[in-house]
């Protein structure tokens, strides 16, 4: 019985010229990490990394990163691609930083398609406005889809260490709901099986496809859909409940939910635990009248490593006992710092959460 643990990675943390034209040149979200401040009593704010920031684009203070965390259990990475009809952002922390470094060709990783554009305003001043705007969903389509996936195989997946489950070269889909709505059942149904019609005739392997986070409208139709797997990104707050949310009940909660997820699509389900949540530097400080919304709300308090090393045996346990041959558990993620989770180093915790991860395995 084999137990593998990816983390996901975001490759957000360089200026690119889209952000330099937003905001101003140079910019960079440890921008909004530094900035924040306790909004409330016990908050845990500013988030300082151990380590110091970084430029992901730097193969060396980026390779650091990744092997410690290799080195504590992490046994492969997921990196964030951002596409939209043949735009990328972000490339450059995947390719430059990690591909074409040195651990590029040793560290096994793999792809999740964030079919979303990043925000074009940060931090979020306005409470307004709608949590996704239009203007940041990833509009697609069978032509489309193809396209991306060929550049996907040849890019990534033709890579010797480019992570495979059942053989089949791993992509996730992060809003995969939003994927089926957009396209319609028939068309997603149809561009999936073109993806792996051009795979097979292009000498790539098959493609193992995973849903993140589908709702409930979607969840039944994954299976005939041609997906082969369910699993999350983050899954710990309750995005409707209260501002303050205990980690411990929250994580507990969740993982009362895993089988849930396999038999309402008839897919293996992959769970995916986090050391935290707290969105906090994304969104301006509105004091006492914080908005009731993504970025302000919720916020995940009593977060430590203790009780992290619990959520991850428990997914741990659950993943080896219904995926024997092949468990696979998720983290999110490595680096998320403007959302508040991440495995790497900081100054409240050190090396707490690299370590409860490896004690977990």
């Amino acid at each position: 019985m084999s137990l593998r643990v990816f983390a996901y990675v975001y490759t957000g943390w360089h200026p690119t010229p889209e952000r330099d034209a937003a905001y101003y040149e140079g910019f960079t979200e440890w921008e909004l990490v530094r900035a924040c401040r306790p909004r409330f009593a016990g908050h845990a704010q500013p988030r300082v990394p151990l380590l110091s920031a970084y430029d992901d684009r730097d193969a060396a203070a980026f390779g650091e990163r990744l092997a410690l965390a290799h080195a504590h259990g992490v046994d492969g990475f997921v990196f964030g691609v951002f596409w939209c009809r043949g735009k990328r952002v972000f490339e450059q922390g995947l390719d430059q930083g990690f591909v074409h470094g040195p651990l590029g060709a040793q560290l096994p990783f793999a792809c999740m398609w964030a079919n979303r554009m990043p925000r074009r305003v940060l931090p979020v001043r306005r409470a307004d406005l709608p949590v996704i705007e239009d203007n940041r969903r990833v509009a697609s389509d069978e032509d489309d889809f193809v396209s991306f996936v060929a550049m996907l195989a040849s890019s990534y997946f033709a890579r010797d260490n480019y992570i495979t489950v059942d053989g089949k070269s791993y992509l996730s889909i992060y809003d995969s709901s939003f994927f089926v709505r957009e396209l319609g059942p028939a068309v997603a149904q149809r561009a999936i099986a073109s993806a792996r019609t051009w795979l097979r005739a292009n000498g790539h392997k098959d493609l193992h496809l995973a849903a993140i986070e589908p709702n409930a409208a979607t969840l039944p139709l994954l299976k005939e859909l041609g997906f082969d797997s369910v699993t999350h990104y983050v899954h710990l707050p309750d995005w409707r409940g209260p501002s303050l949310q205990d980690y411990s009940e929250r994580a507990l909660h969740c993982a009362g939910e895993w089988q849930h997820f396999a038999d309402a699509s008839g897919l293996p389900y992959m769970p995916s635990v986090t050391p935290g949540w707290d969105a906090s530097p994304r969104g301006a400080d509105f004091g006492e009248a914080r908005p009731d919304k993504y970025p302000w709300s919720p916020v995940i308090v009593g977060d430590a490593p203790r009780h992290f090393e619990l959520a991850m045996r428990r997914a741990c346990s659950h993943a080896r006992a219904t995926r024997r041959e092949d468990a696979i558990v998720f983290v999110a993620s490595l680096n998320e710092w403007s959302e508040g989770h991440y495995l790497e180093p900081d100054e409240r915790f050190g090396y707490g959460m690299l370590e409860a991860l490896r004690a977990a395995r």
